[in-house]
């Protein structure tokens, strides 16, 4: 471990692992703007995760990109890395690092469930495991997504005269919730907040099923009765939403498990639908990692390193500059 420190640096080869600040070379877990920025010399990732960074800050955002297939091995030096699935959005991945026989896993944010808008999880067998802890504590039990989008169908269904509005974040979360209504067989047109439309297209044409969608317009309010409008979170409280017909304000985040915090966000239909690992799914990535050194990153990180603790592992916080944990996923 000695080989990486605290902000995910690698000194001896001056590779950075998703750095807040533009860097010589930056190997990306995914598109999400905590982890991906522009700027850097190099960068490199997934082919998809790349294909995003372009779409939201532009083809020149990095003087060079090396996309990585999953499971491609890359070497810079002595340090051997490759990437694996994350399950988090399209395109995430884990960073598998080698060195002198000693493996280290960086999960990034990742979820283990299934979902078929990316590649699901894999888990890496690794010595140390850095892993993110956004919902690292036991309260956190995330249901059935199938279930959550059922709330949603049926209130559509019983509340014909009122538009839902569906606070998601912009990318992947949107597309899930968009792709979920699909598996249950909700085959509507879908209104999007134009902020979302270029991601939507990229999911589309890498064949995710996220059915038919139109960007809001101009039309007469009474047009989005009994409509599904998926929104990106600031979008809720803003002007842009005060257009629509006696809409019901909803929200797809893991944070719904907390009522007080739906209630205080004036969320009428909380919807748990997280892209991140719940307490047990955290537990039981550690546990089948079988690494013995176990650091902890964004989230909540103490109870996580207190049960590390109490299976005699050693364990201890990771606090990274710059991460957040992002209450909008």
């Amino acid at each position: 471990m000695d080989f990486i420190n605290h902000q995910l640096f690698i000194k001896d080869i001056n590779v950075h692992i998703d750095p807040i600040l533009p860097k010589k070379t930056a190997i990306i877990t995914h598109g999400h703007a905590d982890h991906a920025r522009f700027g850097h010399d190099h960068v490199i990732a997934t082919r998809q995760t790349i294909d995003i960074m372009k779409i939201r800050y532009g083809d020149k955002c990095a003087k060079k990109f090396t996309p990585l297939r999953y499971g491609q091995k890359y070497s810079i030096k002595n340090f051997d890395f490759t990437l694996y699935p994350a399950g988090h959005i399209l395109g995430s991945a884990q960073v598998l690092i080698e060195k002198n026989n000693h493996r280290l896993v960086i999960t990034g944010d990742y979820k283990v469930g299934k979902d078929e808008t990316c590649k699901n999880f894999k888990l890496v067998k690794c010595d140390t495991l850095i892993t993110e802890a956004t919902f690292g504590l036991p309260i956190f039990q995330h249901p059935d997504p199938k279930d959550e989008i059922q709330k949603l169908i049926r209130s559509v269904k019983i509340n014909k005269n009122n538009c839902h509005i569906v606070g998601a974040y912009a990318l992947g979360k949107a597309q899930r919730v968009m792709n979920l209504l699909r598996q249950q067989k909700y085959n509507e047109t879908i209104y999007i907040h134009g902020s979302l439309e270029k991601l939507c297209q990229y999911y589309s044409k890498e064949k995710i099923n996220i059915g038919k969608f139109e960007k809001v317009s101009s039309k007469d309010k009474n047009f989005y009765e009994g409509k599904i409008i998926i929104a990106p979170p600031s979008a809720l409280k803003d002007r842009w939403s005060r257009r629509f017909p006696n809409p019901i304000i909803c929200m797809a985040s893991g944070w719904m498990t907390v009522k007080q915090r739906a209630k205080q966000q004036g969320i009428e239909l909380p919807l748990v639908i997280s892209d991140h690992s719940d307490w047990n799914e955290l537990l039981d990535t550690i546990k089948k990692s079988k690494a013995k050194n176990i650091l902890i990153t964004h989230g909540q990180e103490d109870a996580l390193v207190y049960y590390c603790k109490k299976q005699n592992l050693v364990s201890k916080p990771l606090s990274i500059q710059g991460r957040s944990d992002e209450e909008i996923e």
